[in-house]
């Protein structure tokens, strides 16, 4: 399908997220891939992720707070999430657009507590339910959350964020892993995985 098409169908799917909601204009949007950790660290991950990939959420929710203790809070590791876009894609592209307008200091915050939430939005079928009280417990209100999930430039530079993945990474599922630029892993990683792959760019530096 082409970009463009495709663009349309998750606009629509968008509004059609913010049900009655009116847009009062776009919220500012970065968009810089987000990223922790100390940025001059000899050892960089970079992760492409979906909001709404289970194998995602499970990793964000049982391994990667390890992770972060371990290596990115020490100043060990520099890490780099990169959004990827999985069905359905209006999930994934609402949550990425709350976390981005409730500001770059909250966009972690607010990443995890969707996948501490995404079993829930799936069960219920709530999926703007639950993205509403996410954003709401960042400060944000309804009308903002509204405002910032139809927003089409916000959500054009996201599109084009994912196609440069999928054309110049060639990621095509989600999780995937970097390690220094090197691919790690598809799929789920566990914390014992990461201990050998950064020991290992540790040695080589």
């Amino acid at each position: 399908m082409p970009n463009f098409s495709r663009r349309l169908l998750v606009v629509a799917a968008l509004g059609a997220l913010a049900l009655a909601g009116c847009s009062q204009g776009g919220a500012k949007t970065d968009a810089a891939d987000m990223t922790l950790g100390d940025p001059k660290a000899a050892v960089k991950i970079t992760e492409y992720a979906s909001a709404s990939c289970t194998h995602c959420a499970t990793f964000h929710n049982e391994v990667f707070p390890a992770l972060k203790a371990k290596y990115i809070d020490t100043g060990e590791v520099h890490y780099t999430f990169k959004e990827f876009l999985t069905p359905p894609v209006e999930v994934a592209a609402a949550a990425f657009l709350t976390a981005r307008c409730a500001g770059k200091d909250k966009y972690f915050s607010v990443l995890d507590a969707v996948f501490k939430a995404q079993n829930e939005m799936f069960t219920t079928g709530d999926m703007r339910g639950v993205l509403l009280r996410v954003a709401q417990s960042a400060g944000m209100t309804e009308p903002q959350f509204n405002a910032c999930i139809t927003d089409e430039t916000a959500l054009k530079a996201l599109n084009d964020r994912v196609e440069k993945a999928s054309r110049d990474e060639k990621i095509s599922s989600t999780p995937t892993f970097l390690i220094n630029g090197e691919k790690l892993k598809e799929g789920e990683a566990s914390l014992a995985e990461f201990d050998a792959a950064i020991a290992a760019a540790q040695a080589k530096k």
